[in-house]
């Protein structure tokens, strides 16, 4: 349990994933790491998806335009602002929200976070590759 009351202390935002997939949300991740630069102070957590746009709700202080169909929530050790700036640069498959320790809920999230089952984050193979159809006949 130290260990993880240690890892929690290197939070300082969370990254909040909504998607139409999990493909998506997987993606989407990915390129947190890759494009933006983000650095996850724990492996991302699946987070359902009516909780997500109840976190946005908050966060934003709007109403939802639409609602999405899988999520997920990952601790970021970097801080929030920076966090959002890289954001912005890049262009993830997923809608991103960056739910920072100035927010109520953060708090109540980073209780909650280490209770969620973690998401595998390789990407499906039959996204990616398609059957091969003979279309030939092969003459020796």
């Amino acid at each position: 349990m130290d260990l993880l009351k240690k890892q929690m202390e290197n939070v300082n935002a969370l990254a909040v994933v909504r998607a139409d997939d999990m493909s998506k949300v997987k993606t989407a991740l990915c390129d947190l790491v890759r494009y933006a630069r983000l650095t996850f102070a724990d492996k991302a957590r699946r987070l359902e998806p009516a909780f997500a746009d109840n976190i946005l709700i908050h966060v934003m202080k709007s109403p939802l335009r639409t609602c999405c169909e899988a999520a997920s929530i990952v601790p970021l050790t970097d801080e929030a602002s920076a966090a959002i700036g890289r954001l912005r640069k890049i262009h993830p498959p997923a809608h991103v929200i960056i739910v920072s320790p100035r927010h109520e809920i953060f708090h109540e999230l980073i209780n909650y976070v280490d209770i969620l089952p973690e998401i595998d984050l390789t990407l499906e193979p039959e996204a990616y590759s398609f059957p091969v159809e003979q279309t030939a006949e092969a003459r020796f």
